[in-house]
């Protein structure tokens, strides 16, 4: 990612569910509270998803929380936030959800020279058997790296 970015919040699950076929870096559209919301760290996005409607990306299910220092004006937590993208990244995207399997995953959200920014997976989804390998191959490496240590000492 480069100098200047503080990670605020990584999806490990997607990481864990999906193939990340490519990914994408995004600005998001955020009113005012919500940018103070999320330099506290008070985001969920779990289960949130982005879709392209009418030629701009829209990132759904994507929970920022009040402000609990606001007194007079708050946003709505679950409302849809746009996402910024060129418009030849938007029509690359679409060409890509158009096909079989693909959807629009956010993976990672950080403070880029003091902008929020958005990680965008175009990703497919594992099989059952995909996230054995997974699990499979993670404890291979753990236990390599154990091997290792111990060869060093």
């Amino acid at each position: 990612m480069g100098e200047n970015v503080k990670i605020i919040a990584q999806n490990k699950k997607a990481r864990f569910n999906y193939f990340i076929e490519e990914s994408y870096e995004c600005g998001l559209e955020l009113e005012g509270t919500e940018v103070k919301s999320v330099k506290a760290g008070n985001v969920s996005f779990a289960d949130s998803f982005a879709e392209i409607i009418n030629g701009e990306v829209w990132m759904r299910n994507f929970h920022i929380s009040e402000y609990k220092f606001s007194s007079v004006f708050n946003h709505d937590p679950d409302r849809k936030k746009r996402l910024l993208l060129h418009k030849e990244e938007i029509k690359r995207l679409q060409r890509k959800v158009d096909e079989k399997g693909f959807t629009l995953v956010p993976l990672d959200f950080y403070l880029k020279n003091g902008r929020v920014k958005l990680t965008l997976g175009v990703c497919k989804g594992k099989k059952l058997y995909d996230k054995r390998e997974t699990i499979k191959q993670r404890d291979l490496d753990r236990d390599m790296a154990r091997d290792f240590r111990k060869d060093l000492s």
